[in-house]
């Protein structure tokens, strides 16, 4: 009898352990994640640009959202608009001040359906977003574990200190407040 009570409490240890550790750990993949952002120039035309270096780590358990989060890292070095004297003044203190400010960050504490938010740090200053996302996966295909998430919102850059405009001589300004944001994140378990 009293093996059979060793055997019980074990069993619930296990079950108890596989679950408090149910939520994995993905890395994102740089070859198929964008970090990319969309600014009005002028007031007559939408600027696309987008990061190339960034890093970050997923933990996601699809059973247990409150156990999942996320931290992602941007190198501000890293933006590309095509065009290299933009992409100089983006790096330089009128807007993202990158050798002062070098990373952006977004580190989500709380993931809920359809939504993942957390705090976005950007030029020293930290305020916390939600983002409406759709996250797909996990799944298994050639040899790994993945999932996938999708998202869009939008920000008002003066919200982190990016003010740098000016007034255009017939009204309006030359690049808007609000910033479109979109992700595309591929990430592969650890």
């Amino acid at each position: 009898m009293h093996q059979r009570f060793a055997a019980i409490g074990l069993l619930v240890m296990v079950s108890a352990a596989s679950m408090a550790f149910a939520a994995d750990t993905y890395v994102i993949d740089p070859n198929h994640t964008s970090f990319t952002f969309t600014a009005k120039h002028m007031m007559i035309s939408q600027v696309p640009g987008e990061f190339d270096k960034f890093s970050g780590t997923i933990t996601y358990d699809p059973k247990d959202l409150a156990a999942s989060k996320a931290e992602v890292t941007i190198d501000v070095s890293s933006i590309n608009t095509r065009v290299a004297m933009r992409d100089a003044d983006l790096r330089g203190p009128h807007f993202f001040d990158a050798a002062k400010y070098p990373a952006i960050t977004f580190a989500a504490d709380k993931f809920t359906p359809g939504y993942i938010t957390g705090d976005l740090t950007m030029k020293g200053v930290t305020k916390k977003i939600t983002i409406p996302v759709t996250i797909s996966g996990p799944i298994n295909e050639m040899g790994r574990q993945a999932i996938g998430i999708t998202g869009s919102t939008t920000i008002n850059r003066q919200d982190w200190g990016i003010s740098w405009n000016k007034t255009l001589d017939q009204g309006g300004v030359a690049v808007s407040n609000d910033i479109a944001i979109n992700i595309s994140i591929e990430a592969d378990k650890k």
